[in-house]
């Protein structure tokens, strides 16, 4: 067919032009759109002013961004620290583009918009599709665009987003009308937005008032792991690392992975919610797969982890569960999620953490007829610590003053609608017992507020309660200072004085909202008086002897006898004992108005053995004296202290090469097998992982490592070592890099 034949054809078919045949027409070459303009028919010449003339209407050329990390928009929208190519601004603050036309823009005869859209089937109704005019003044928190400025060919826009939007990365297409109808760019990945919460605005959900909060809980990328026991309290360095390249994309895949649906992630309580889920992977093939038992063939310890980034990296690579976690690990991870999307968030340590499934408020602890703890029936544990994460919102779901701080759990303890997850609950209704409201605030009230139960099985199935301890369940609850590195104890804005008016109305509300405390009902309460114990152990080091003691005091004016049963368990930090390493008892004599005590020598070659990786243990002491039967019963948890890494570095320079020295002395009286070093430096040195082979006793381990910092600025190294004998072994640094 000649061409003109075809053209003629051609311009027939666009008689009545829809979007599609306009963008293909734009798609033909220059020379065939030359030709729509100079063809004639038999009837004479084509009336021109009723041609479809493509170069006399505005199109676009090129669309900029301004997204690098020095320009405007990343520097005022708190983004500048993502290593992403994309534009990342946050909901309900303007941001700016410049669009290129093919000649002036005519404010007079000249309409465009812009249209932002996420997945497969954008709807309007459903956030997905979002057409933005261009008009006249912005709106705050509303979408919109207006002109800035007008310069040759050239316009640049402010636009504002809503702060109720949907957050993800949205496609961007600029529209143009013409007489014959819409002309839409092409698809530029290029040009695609992400668009996260805002805690700089005051309309979002997620709006913080505090600079220095928001520099701590959204933008600080290193935070600190408080571990141990309340008595012991230890810390470590965690690489949140929510600026790290990819890190953003694998946050918003977990969202895809919780299939929550696209109109619901603007909404940051269905966020957590869902994410608390996802986090784990006990229902759902989720991020992280939990272990407890010490046993870790086929993947990473968890006390080897130094961040999240690996973790998140290699999940959003294999989509396969990340082999292993524990509790620290799964709020490190759920942290760098909610800071990632703009979700202010804090990582919160628990102390003496009550783990009760049936939410009655009681931990029991089962004696035998001698006042040894049976293991048979004692079923209850607490956690030396659990750590969990609280984010920041409103809830307008709930009354008023229930928002702020909530808690999100990630660690798979409990189920709830089905599924393990917890939160986000608040803590302001916690505190004060309305334990009514959603999501699973009656749990997280339990793990502050049980009391533990002592009680004697008597052979004729009488329980007789010998002690009941009121306060040592949840009795430090801490999170990390705002711009330190300290302890911050946030334990009153869980719960009330233990034994104030306002602790037991909080209690009683609890109560009232069906929390049930159990009633010591076909049971005998006797509460020893006359006799006081108390037992110490002496500050120890893995793989040294130590002591602990146990102090009687008599405050009566008559003598006793006590006979007294040690037992030491070696235990995991959640409180299940995996060996019984000691067993001691003794008589002691109590004089009248007098205290006694007791030494007992715990030798290294008695636990080092069967020692778990956070050398821990737990020491049960029960006394029955003799003279009036009443049993006394304490226990204590007692965590070893671990040698740590020593790091040194050179100067460093931002884009100059230094190195890094990771020096270890192994202090066991025995050969470490399989030791792994793994080393790493948010926004500094990507994480590097070495094996060594073994390290025999008292030999120094030094592990040298090249990098180049790439920007300036206060930053840290943070390292962990592990083995078959020995793990939570860590060391930190803070390093100046300097600018170049």
């Amino acid at each position: 067919m000649p061409v003109e034949r075809w053209v003629q054809t051609l311009l027939g078919v666009i008689q009545l032009p829809t979007p599609s045949n306009l963008l293909f027409l734009w798609l033909l070459s220059p020379r065939t759109r030359s030709l729509l303009v100079s063809v004639k028919t038999a009837g004479g010449e084509r009336n021109r002013s009723s041609m479809f003339l493509l170069h006399d209407y505005l199109r676009v050329a090129d669309i900029y961004m301004f997204k690098e990390p020095q320009e405007i928009n990343k520097k005022e929208h708190h983004t500048d620290k993502y290593y992403n190519p994309k534009l990342i601004v946050r909901r309900g603050q303007a941001f700016q583009i410049q669009i290129d036309f093919n000649r002036p823009y005519q404010p007079q005869s000249d309409q465009f918009w812009l249209e932002f859209l996420m997945g497969r089937y954008p709807q309007q109704n459903k956030g997905t599709y979002i057409p933005v005019p261009v008009g006249g003044a912005l709106k705050p928190g509303q979408w919109g665009a207006k002109i800035i400025h007008r310069e040759n060919n050239s316009v640049r826009l402010s636009i504002m987003s809503s702060a109720t939007c949907i957050i993800g990365k949205f496609r961007l297409y600029v529209a143009v009308l013409t007489p014959y109808g819409i002309l839409r760019t092409r698809r530029n990945s290029a040009t695609d937005t992400y668009i996260l919460f805002n805690p700089w605005c005051q309309l979002d959900a997620v709006y913080l008032d505090d600079e220095k909060e928001r520099e701590e809980y959204v933008l600080n990328d290193v935070g600190i792991v408080f571990h141990g026991n309340v008595e012991d309290v230890k810390s470590r360095s965690w690489s949140y690392g929510q600026f790290e390249e990819n890190v953003l994309d694998a946050c918003l895949f977990l969202m895809d992975k919780a299939e929550l649906e696209l109109s619901g992630r603007g909404n940051p309580i269905k966020i957590c919610r869902v994410a608390s889920a996802v986090i784990n992977s006990r229902d759902d093939d989720g991020v992280i797969a939990g272990s407890w038992n010490n046993s870790y063939d086929y993947g990473v310890a968890p006390s080897a982890w130094t961040g999240s980034v690996d973790i998140l990296l290699e999940y959003y690579s294999s989509k396969q569960p990340v082999r292993y976690g524990q509790c620290w690990v799964f709020a490190g991870v759920f942290n760098t999620f909610l800071r990632c999307l703009g979700i202010p968030a804090r990582l919160i340590t628990n102390y003496s953490s009550a783990h009760d499934n049936n939410a009655n408020l009681r931990m029991d602890f089962f004696l035998d007829d001698e006042g040894k703890v049976d293991t048979r029936l004692t079923k209850d544990s607490v956690w030396n610590y659990h750590c969990w994460n609280e984010a920041w919102m409103t809830r307008p779901d709930l009354p008023v003053g229930f928002g702020g701080w909530q808690v999100v759990d990630g660690t798979p303890q409990e189920t709830s609608d089905g599924m393990y997850r917890c939160g986000p609950a608040s803590v302001q209704a916690i505190k004060h017992g309305h334990v009514c409201f959603q999501f699973d605030a009656p749990f997280v009230y339990a793990e502050v507020n049980s009391d533990i139960f002592y009680t004697r099985m008597e052979k004729n199935g009488t329980q007789v309660v010998e002690n009941i301890d009121t306060t040592r369940i949840g009795q430090l609850i801490v999170t990390k200072e705002v711009g330190g590195d300290g302890m911050m104890d946030i334990t009153e804005e869980y719960k009330f004085r233990e034994g104030s008016d306002e602790e037991r109305l909080a209690l009683e509300t609890a109560v009232m909202y069906g929390v049930k405390k159990q009633s010591i009902q076909d049971t005998t309460y006797q509460p020893q008086t006359d006799v006081d114990m108390d037992f110490q152990a002496q500050k120890a080091v893995l793989g040294n002897d130590f002591k602990v003691t146990i102090t009687f005091r008599n405050k009566s004016r008559n003598s006793y006898t006590a006979t007294t049963y040690f037992s030491g368990n070696i235990v995991f930090y959640t409180g299940v004992p995996k060996s019984e390493f000691k067993k001691h008892s003794f008589s002691a004599k109590l004089e009248p108005s007098s205290s006694s005590s007791f030494d007992i020598v715990i030798k290294s070659s008695e636990y080092m053995r069967d020692l778990l990786e956070q050398a821990s243990f737990h020491f049960f002491v029960t006394a029955r004296i003799n003279e009036t039967g009443k049993i006394l019963a304490v226990q204590k948890a007692v965590m070893l202290d671990i040698p740590t890494l020593r790091i040194k570095v050179a100067q460093g320079c931002a884009g100059k090469e230094t190195s890094v020295i990771v020096e270890f002395t192994n202090p066991l009286k025995q050969t470490l097998e399989n030791v792994t070093l793994r080393l790493e430096g948010p926004g500094m040195l990507r994480t590097i992982k070495k094996q060594f082979g073994r390290i025999p006793m008292n030999s120094t381990l030094t592990w040298e490592v090249k990098f180049t910092p790439m920007r300036a600025g206060l930053r840290k190294l943070i390292a962990s070592l592990n083995s078959d004998a020995l793990r939570h072994v860590y060391g930190e640094l803070n390093v100046q890099i300097q600018k170049p």
